[in-house]
């Protein structure tokens, strides 16, 4: 009876390592060429940059939990709010690419102000309604 037992773990064994070969390696680069190199000092700046803004949103978020359940009182939560925004900002914007200046764009419901400015990424949106 081990015998089959061992036989069975053996076949799911090699059944794991069948399925999981093609997930573990990129198709046409021979297994030698297929590794992580060190990242660049760009891309180490994002992860820096990345994890920032990972931290800040973790504390604000823990500090909306807190004056929630009233570990933190109003008073406190103003004073704290503040700044961690801001850190979640800066650390927004230091990811973002390079953006392209605001278009003016003029439109209905415009008024008496006339254009207004939409960020580039909204052209779109602006442009369906």
């Amino acid at each position: 009876m081990s015998v089959w037992l061992l036989l069975g773990v053996l076949l799911a064994i090699a059944s794991v390592v069948v399925v999981a070969l093609p997930f573990l390696r990129r198709p046409g680069i021979p297994a030698a060429e297929d590794r992580l190199g060190e990242p660049d000092e760009l891309e180490r700046r994002r992860l820096e940059l990345a994890e920032e803004r990972d931290r800040a949103l973790a504390a604000l978020k823990e500090l909306e939990f807190d004056h929630r359940t009233g570990k933190v009182s109003d008073e406190d939560y103003r004073a704290l709010l503040g700044p961690l925004r801001r850190r979640v900002a800066d650390a927004l914007r230091a990811l973002e690419p390079a953006a392209k200046p605001p278009v003016r764009v003029s439109g209905p419901g415009d008024g008496v102000r006339g254009n207004r400015e939409v960020p580039p990424d909204d052209e779109r949106a602006h442009a369906r309604r």
